[in-house]
This record gives structure tokens, C-alpha cells and sequence, in this order.
């Protein structure tokens, strides 16, 4: 396995972990991060604070890696993220992007049907029968 995709197989493991040490540990200081189609945040500090600040209180994760592709330092995955949340669980389909300077992700895209994150979140939180 290339070291760049080591890189994005370890950053995955430590949200099955949720691990913030590990995961913040592997990004860059000035990283660009975009959860299309969110908005954008640029640099670590305000990675954190969207994380910190997303109201999903998940006490769990697992992300499955469906496939994983690298072309030097710029890695594919497609994946099903899931987490924990009130006891329940939520699946999202992601396809991502991370692309490593220094091996560290310095830009990460994550794109995802917004629909199916808002359907997941509000069974999760008691809003629908779902």
C-alpha cells in the first residue's frame, strides 16, 4: 500500500475510533476542508469548530472503505460513514478526496447527497419513523 494511501487508511481508523487526536494529528495546520455542499472551512482551527460545534453528539463511528485509490499524493475513497447518534445508527455514501503535502491531508472534499444526511439525522434524532 502507497504511504499516502496508508495515510487515509490510518485517518479513517481513527474516526472508527474517534480518536480527535488522531484526527486532527493527521491533518495540516492550514488544511481545506469542503463537506460539498456545505460550505468550506479553511485551517485546523475552524475544522474543529465545525466538528465541535455540528450538534451530532455521535458516541460512535464506523467508516467502511468501499475502494480506495491513490495517484501519488492524492487519494480516492468511496465509503459508507456511519455514526452513532441517540443510540441509533446513521449511514451516509461519501465519495472523498484527500490530497497530502508533507504526509499530512492538506485538502479533503467529501461529496454526499445532503437529502439522505438530513433524512438520517432526523430519524437519528427522533424527528421522523424512518
Amino acid at each position: 500500500m502507497s504511504d499516502s494511501k496508508q495515510v487515509v487508511v490510518d485517518f479513517v481508523e481513527a474516526w472508527n475510533r474517534l480518536d480527535y487526536d488522531a484526527i486532527y494529528g493527521a491533518m495540516s495546520d492550514d488544511i481545506f476542508y469542503h463537506n460539498i455542499p456545505m460550505e468550506p472551512c479553511v485551517g485546523i482551527e475552524a475544522v474543529r469548530a465545525f466538528f465541535d460545534g455540528s450538534g451530532m453528539g455521535a458516541d460512535g463511528a464506523q467508516w467502511d472503505i468501499h475502494h480506495i485509490a491513490a495517484d501519488g499524493e492524492v487519494v480516492l475513497t468511496e465509503r459508507t460513514d456511519k455514526f452513532r447518534i441517540n443510540g441509533k445508527w446513521i449511514a451516509i455514501r461519501v465519495m472523498g478526496t484527500f490530497e497530502l503535502q508533507g504526509g499530512k491531508i492538506a485538502k479533503w472534499r467529501d461529496y454526499f447527497d445532503l437529502a439522505e444526511f438530513q433524512n438520517e439525522m432526523a430519524a437519528a434524532m427522533g424527528a421522523t419513523d424512518n
